[in-house]
Order: C-alpha cells, then structure tokens, then sequence
C-alpha cells in the first residue's frame, strides 16, 4: 500500500507539476506584496483542490455525464499527457506567461489552481487512479501532491533565490519525460497493450 501511495504522488507530482506552477506564480507575481501573494497561492491551491476532489468523488459518473467510457478516457488522457510530456522536455511553457503579468490576484489564482495544477491531465488521472487504486489511496496522494503545491507557492521567494529558474527547469524537464511515459502507458493501457 505504501510503495502504490508512492507511486501515486510520484504521478500526481509529476502531472500536478508544482515546479511549473512555482515558475509561473513567481513571474505573475513579482511585484505583489508578500500579503497577496500569500492569497493568491491559497486561493490557486483551494481551486486545485476543489477540482481535484470533485473529480474524485464523481470519478466514473462524470464519464458517464461525459457520455464516455474509461477505454476512451484512457487514450484520451493519455495522449494529452503525451503532449504536455513533450512540452516541459522541450521548456515550452505550458500558459502564456506575459499575459499573466497584468491579470488580478483572482486571475492568476484561477489561471494555476487550473489549467496548471489540475487541468486535463490531472482530472484524467484522478478518474483513472481511483479506478485502479481506489478512492483512499488516490485522495491520500492528492492531499500529498496539494500540501507540496503549496508550500512551492507560499515559498516562492525563498525558493526562487536558493534554486533560480535554471534549476526549475531542469526539474520540470525530467518531470516533463516521467509525464511522457505515463502518457505512453495510459494509451497502452487503452488499448489493451
């Protein structure tokens, strides 16, 4: 149980990607105060996790809403996983980080909360997981995933002054290869390989 709840978190980091979101954050609010910073983080964290837990809670029901089934989720996700894959090996960022500049806290919060901590990928991710390992276990990894989340974007100023943007992403480029084989993996498994 406990090398499986690694395994998730490795999964849910790896996609959640708070290295990417810690980048973007950093760059979107620059020139804020320490005080709005600190709400905005809240509020992106909050969104990512209300999502995240929806999508946990509803699982099948929402393919089922979807009118989909979970072979097609699988290859769908996977694919969409693939493409973010290639994205963060190739340092391409995944949202347009000039036009955050000039957008309000509530913007930028929603902007990180999804599509970067919980978009596409992730909510495939969570139904498929929830699946295979069962709502604790998947809960139990989000939780995990949300808290580092967090503590990436509550400490972005320290963080940023100890590791620089250089080291970032490099991480975010090994994240983006791990992304790219659970990509692979999922439309394997969709289509029954």
């Amino acid at each position: 149980m406990i090398e499986q709840l690694l395994q998730l978190v490795i999964l849910f980091f790896v996609i959640f990607d708070p290295p990417m979101s810690f980048a973007v954050f950093f760059i979107a609010t620059k020139n804020m105060s320490e005080e709005e910073r600190d709400k905005i983080a809240g509020l992106a964290v909050l969104v990512a996790a209300t999502i995240s837990f929806v999508v946990l809670i509803l699982g099948e029901k929402l393919l089922v809403l979807l009118n989909t089934n979970i072979i097609d989720f699988k290859i769908a996700g996977g694919i969409i996983l693939a493409l973010l894959g290639v994205k963060m090996v190739l340092g391409q960022s995944l949202v347009d980080e000039e036009k955050l500049k000039n957008n309000t806290g509530r913007a930028i919060a929603a902007l990180i909360g999804t599509p970067l901590l919980t978009g596409p990928a992730a909510i495939t991710s969570i139904i498929l997981s929830t699946g295979e390992y069962g709502t604790i276990l998947t809960g139990s990894a989000i939780i995990i995933v949300l808290l580092i989340a967090a503590i990436f974007l509550y400490k972005a100023s320290t963080i940023r002054k100890y590791l620089g943007i250089t080291a970032i992403q490099v991480v975010s480029t090994i994240l983006g290869l791990i992304m790219l084989a659970w990509g692979v993996k999922f439309i394997r498994a969709g289509m029954g390989f």
